[in-house]
């Protein structure tokens, strides 16, 4: 789906994204080689910049990352492919498609949810009117409460992908155009309310309002932390598709840095950015210059540009990587943010069929109160039980496990603590990390029927939030970034532009516009708006690329 320009709009912002002059930055580095780094080493060398993209790791895609082990492979990340039209829309900057360049599946049922307390599980559907019938058949009256709570999402997804998502906030035009005007009481409520009250003004079975708020935790968050905006993610889950890349999501990081490379961009892995030099300039004003990095064959080096993107974790680049003085976000501001959940992930490759289980599964405890606030409460520790998800591949993608086997991708969410340690194979982690994983497999064998799940497992992986901190330098072991609360969303998140070097940008899910495989490549597209000095908050339009 193309994102669409008012006809009236489209000649101003077209004239604003003109590649960048003479006097524009030609050389950028990017910091980061996840999916927001890609996305942007892609964009502005598609512009004509040089870019060259530094990745501490030895793959590219950050978060996004793959395993494989005796035959299976697993994604390590990302695992929901959701707003497919910002999908569209970036690649559209490239000149070219998702359709020429993945094969996406549409995935039915949606996903499975396994209610604690209830024996029998229910299916979401790439179906509005089968979602509809099954809220009915759960609630008497739901079906047209879930029509109206629909038609609310939609229109609320509308109004943030013409106004809030693809705008830095650098200009008043977002909050005084006339469709948020109109909107503005409405707006103020969505803002002001939790998810969790908003949920529960219009749906009273617990099952239901479990559905419908567990898009918070997409966002980092929890539904009572959420502002209830955020109700417009039911409008993807209820009211469209959820898609699958054939090949897992590792295949999008494969396109992004195969389309990176194909106009221009140079990237580097094993290249750790360890300083972010700047210069005066005659007004006095700190400039960015460089980077300083290491590479283990080569010691430490230097790279000039007038333009560096730190695409990595916000509180790493501030804090490790900027002269203290020109700290935009220096430690004690990170004491009133939070980082959203860490995760326990468990990587299992299983013998045997598992056919209780869809491709995406959701396990709800009943107490959802205790749940998450094990996770964001004041004395957080891992949930017993836990609320968990399992993504299981091998149901749509035959590449993933061998013949006749299942790949089980399983994750907790537990507090943002490094403390809880690290994974390992075969039980080989840290003890709180096993734990947990070993409770969730026991969960899911309950819960979907599984008795003989563990004797099955000839493979075993796990991933604590200690390899989130070591492995992506994530703050506090988070697992997506900074959680979406009210002073954590639209021009509250943290901007993605230094405000005392210039020439120093940001991108990915610790600023605008937030957490998520879209989010990220949208904040790929606000760096180039940044670069071209468009201030509309519409996507950039489409053009010719060389």
């Amino acid at each position: 789906m193309t994102i669409r320009l008012p006809e009236r709009m489209a000649d101003v912002v077209s004239r604003r994204n003109a590649p960048a002059g003479a006097g524009g930055p030609r050389h950028v580095v990017v910091v980061g080689g996840g999916v927001a780094g890609l996305a942007t080493a892609a964009l502005l060398a598609s512009r004509g910049h040089q870019v060259d993209l530094l990745e501490k790791n030895a793959d590219l895609g950050g978060r996004v990352g793959s395993v494989e082990r005796d035959g299976y492979r697993f994604d390590t990340g990302a695992s929901w492919w959701l707003m497919p039209e910002v999908f569209e829309h970036f690649f559209e900057l490239l000149g070219t498609t998702v359709a020429a360049e993945l094969e996406l599946t549409v995935l039915d049922p949606s996903y499975r949810v396994f209610f604690e307390g209830h024996p029998h599980p229910v299916d979401l559907r790439p179906d509005r009117e089968h979602n509809r019938a099954l809220f009915e058949s759960i609630e008497p009256g739901a079906g047209d409460a879930f029509d109206a709570y629909l038609r609310s999402a939609e229109d609320t997804y509308d109004m943030a992908l013409r106004r809030f998502l693809y705008t830095s906030f650098d200009s008043p035009g977002a909050f005084l155009h006339p469709d948020v005007l109109r909107r503005a009481p409405r707006l103020g409520r969505l803002l002001t309310r939790s998810l969790e009250k908003h949920v529960a003004a219009s749906f009273r079975d617990n099952r239901l309002r479990q559905v419908l708020g567990y898009p918070a935790v997409f966002l980092g968050s929890s539904p009572d932390r959420t502002p209830s905006m955020y109700h417009l993610m039911s409008r993807l889950d209820l009211g469209d598709q959820v898609l699958y890349p054939q090949g897992g999501f590792t295949r999008l990081v494969e396109v992004l840095a195969s389309l990176a490379r194909r106009h221009g961009a140079r990237l580097h892995t094993g290249t750790e950015v360890t300083r972010i030099l700047t210069r005066s300039d005659a007004r006095g004003r700190a400039r960015v210059a460089g980077v300083e990095h290491t590479r283990a064959d080569e010691g430490t080096s230097t790279v000039t540009a007038d333009l560096v993107v730190g695409a990595a974790d916000l509180h790493h680049l501030e804090t490790a990587l900027v002269d203290p003085e020109h700290r935009t976000h220096p430690e004690p501001a990170w004491k009133k943010r939070s980082p959203g959940p860490g995760a326990v992930l468990a990587l299992l490759g299983v013998e045997g069929r598992l056919p209780q289980l869809p491709h995406h599964s959701l396990f709800f405890t009943a107490d959802w109160a205790q749940n998450f606030g094990d996770i964001f409460g004041s004395r957080a520790r891992v949930p017993d039980p836990a609320s968990i998800y399992v993504c299981k591949p091998s149901e749509t993608d035959p590449t993933v496990a061998p013949e006749g086997c299942e790949n089980l991708f399983v994750l907790v969410p537990v507090p943002a603590d490094p403390g809880i340690g690290h994974g390992g194979d075969d039980g080989g982690g840290s003890p709180a990390v096993e734990q947990a994983a070993d409770r969730a497999i026991d969960q899911v064998a309950a819960w979907a029927g599984i008795p003989d799940l563990r004797d099955r497992i000839r493979v075993r992986r796990t991933i604590g939030p200690r390899d989130f901190e070591t492995g992506y330098h994530a703050w506090r072991g988070g697992a997506l970034g900074l959680e979406h609360t009210l002073r954590q969303s639209a021009f509250l998140r943290p901007g993605n532009a230094s405000a005392k070097v210039d020439g120093l940008l940001y991108a990915g899910s610790t600023t605008v516009p937030g957490v998520g495989l879209p989010m990220c490549l949208i904040s790929a597209e606000l760096v180039l708006k940044r670069v071209t000095g468009d201030l509309s908050s519409l996507p950039v339009p489409p053009r010719t690329v060389p």
